[in-house]
């Protein structure tokens, strides 16, 4: 007897280990979206996930006159993984639409006959909550873009929520109730399976009761068979005990030949089918799935009787070598999946990094929020492209990426409460202002008005900000009423201004004749220029912004000509001082009356000045030569001031000319 034997009687054979046992995987749990200042509703966690069933029962040997040599033992059927078991109860998803959709498909597993997949109800959580969060945003959005006040937005109860709530609940307890009595199926199945083998156990007491016994032998393995999971805890130990004594009844068999060569013949075409379906896997794209096809076909392998004893390491290393080979690919599935687990939480890593940046920085005012909350959105839109982290961490880095987001928009929420206390301080004081703007808009005090209303301007900008819509809404009340001013002031100053633009084209004229008397100066040019000098000075107003530039321009060109054609200093005074009389005219009557009133305060002291050197010069000694020096000096300054009162006359003459001409102007 070889060792295979001698463990079969010590019932100590180990399952065949070849096959390697791919690490268990932990299901990803759907995150909750990131909204701005929307409690993202709480996703039920997911049911626990329900108990394994133990490995199955090996493959019986074949009846000998002698104890056999044992067939190697089919390999075990592997524990799946959680997420395995839902791609294999629902391997395409439906996408949803709306949640009254999703709510439909609810109803109908809680109260209908389906089987109850864990996977898709997970998907319809998801889904429902992803519609949820999203209409939530959508309603909050459309609320401030109409106007509404952000720290007033009431979330609304949902029916269709609540009504969602309900039948899931219905639904756990469903499937709670399922379970309990797959519980107690698995310990009724392990009641039965154990009085199978104290039945196979008494069997084998005599050769002469086996003999007799095998046709009950056989239908005892035919139950076995149909009967399904056990307790995950006693599965091993009851299997080793079934095994041991179903070899010890085959090998107190005393069958003929001829039905034991049929029986291998049968479960030799049996496992080269299988080997040939292990092979055909290692072509299916879908991992998963071929994984979940060859625990299929283990529990067959091992449900099959044995082969011929020189077939059996041939067919057994066949099937082996094609597990082996999907057994690989599903780790390696696992094992990709864990890499990039990994690369989406270092992803999520620098996003919780960038989000928790942006939030420490500095808002002076509201235009660095909107930036910045713009800037935090878009982080939370990259969010939501990447995949799952690893379970471990994959509430942990949303719960901080979460945490960054609520403090910095908590922080918003406090700014903007201050911000609308300040806006109603503004929107009061900018009322004032629309209430001023309306009392002047009739006005037809043209100057004063419009020096009030550009003041009212100037003081709105200093005011800051109010609410857009309220804000729109004074300023066209308040523009309306400067507007409406202004209007019917241009309306009444239209034939002024027109007047203003007709003197603007003359003096350019007058300039331009000046100009071309420097290029072409003939006798008598001095008598021209001071022609056009006087036709100068008796032109009326011109624009007030063009007032400046022609003055200049006129008096550039003047003063050429002045200089080209010698003209006596005290003659381009005498000029200048009649242009200037214009804008002393314009700063009213006052001003020329107390200019003319100077002169003539002038005018009789530099009189009172002559007549006093003249009186001197009466006394002094012509004889003596110093007297004579003196009386040079003093003919010299009676002469100059001879030529400056001559100078005072003339302007006073151009001012009692002015005065003339205004009174004219007047009483026509």
């Amino acid at each position: 007897m070889d060792s295979q034997d001698k463990a079969l009687e010590q019932g100590t054979l180990d399952e065949e280990k070849a096959v390697e046992q791919p690490a268990e995987v932990q299901e990803p749990q759907e995150e909750t979206p990131v909204v701005e200042n929307i409690t993202a509703e709480e996703v039920p966690a997911p049911e626990a996930v329900e108990e394994a069933s133990a490995p199955e029962e090996k493959a019986e040997p074949e009846a000998k006159e002698e104890a056999p040599r044992e067939e190697p033992s089919a390999p075990v059927a592997q524990e799946e993984a959680p997420e395995e078991k839902a791609t294999k109860e629902e391997p395409d998803q439906k996408t949803y639409s709306t949640k009254q959709e999703i709510l439909d498909r609810v109803k109908k597993l809680a109260h209908g006959s389906e089987n109850l997949s864990k996977a898709e109800i997970d998907h319809l959580k998801t889904s429902f909550y992803k519609l949820h969060l999203a209409q939530r945003e959508e309603e909050q959005k459309a609320y401030v873009e109409a106007g509404g006040d952000p720290e007033k937005y009431q979330v609304l109860p949902d029916e269709l929520e609540e009504q969602f709530k309900a039948e899931m609940s219905l639904i756990k307890e469903k499937r709670a109730k399922l379970y309990q009595q797959q519980e107690q199926e698995k310990k009724e199945n392990l009641k039965r399976k154990e009085e199978i083998i104290e039945k196979i156990k008494g069997m084998i007491t005599s050769p002469d009761a086996v003999n007799r016994a095998y046709q009950e032998f056989k239908a005892l393995q035919q139950e076995w068979k149909e009967i399904k999971l056990v307790p995950a805890e006693k599965a091993n130990e009851l299997w080793r005990n079934y095994q041991l004594y179903v070899e010890q009844f085959y090998d107190l068999l005393n069958l003929n030949r001829e039905a034991r060569e049929y029986d291998f013949k049968k479960n030799l075409e049996i496992k080269t089918k299988l080997c040939e379906e292990a092979e055909k896997l290692a072509e299916e794209p879908d991992v998963i799935s071929a994984f979940h096809q060859l625990q299929e076909l283990h529990q067959q392998y091992r449900e099959t009787g044995p082969v011929a004893r020189e077939l059996r390491e041939e067919v057994w290393a066949r099937f082996k070598a094609a597990s082996t080979i999907i057994n690989k690919k599903h780790q390696q599935h696992f094992e990709q999946l864990r890499a990039k687990e990994g690369e989406n939480l270092e992803r999520k890593t620098a996003l919780c990094e960038k989000v928790e940046a942006i939030a420490q920085k500095e808002n002076k005012n509201a235009s660095d929020w909107e930036k910045h909350t713009k800037e935090i959105i878009a982080v939370q839109a990259e969010w939501k492209t990447i995949g799952f982290a690893p379970q471990k961490m994959n509430v942990k880095i949303f719960e901080r990426f979460r945490a960054a987001c609520d403090d910095f928009f908590g922080r918003k929420a406090e700014f903007f409460k201050g911000l609308k206390e300040h806006f109603s301080e503004n929107a009061e004081k900018k009322k004032v202002l629309v209430e001023k703007a309306k009392e002047l808009s009739d006005s037809t005090d043209w100057k004063s008005t419009s020096e009030k209303l550009i003041n009212l301007q100037k003081e709105w900008k200093t005011i800051g900000m109010v609410p857009k819509k309220l804000g729109d809404q004074l300023w066209n009340e308040f523009i309306g009423a400067c507007n409406k001013f202004f209007e019917a002031r241009n309306a009444a100053n239209a034939g002024s201004r027109n007047e203003e633009h007709q003197n603007l084209s003359k003096k350019k004229e007058i300039v331009a004749q000046l100009k071309a008397l420097l290029t072409d100066a003939k006798e008598g040019a001095q008598e021209k220029v001071q022609e056009l000098a006087d036709q100068y000075n008796q032109i009326g107003y011109v624009p007030f912004k063009e007032k400046d530039k022609i003055y200049k321009e006129y008096h550039d060109v003047l003063d050429r000509l002045y200089k080209e054609l010698n003209i006596s200093v005290a003659r381009q005074r005498l000029d200048r001082f009649r242009s200037n009389l214009k804008n002393m005219a314009k700063r009213g009557e006052d001003v020329i009356d107390n200019e003319r009133g100077r002169l003539m305060r002038q005018y009789e002291q530099m009189k009172s000045e002559i007549i006093t050197y003249e009186n001197n010069l009466g006394f002094l000694n012509v004889s003596s030569k110093k007297g004579n020096s003196l009386i040079d000096e003093m003919n010299k300054k009676v002469g100059k001031l001879k030529e400056e009162l001559e100078m005072v006359k003339e302007k006073i003459r151009a001012i009692d000319k002015q005065n003339r001409e205004q009174e004219e102007e007047e009483q026509q």
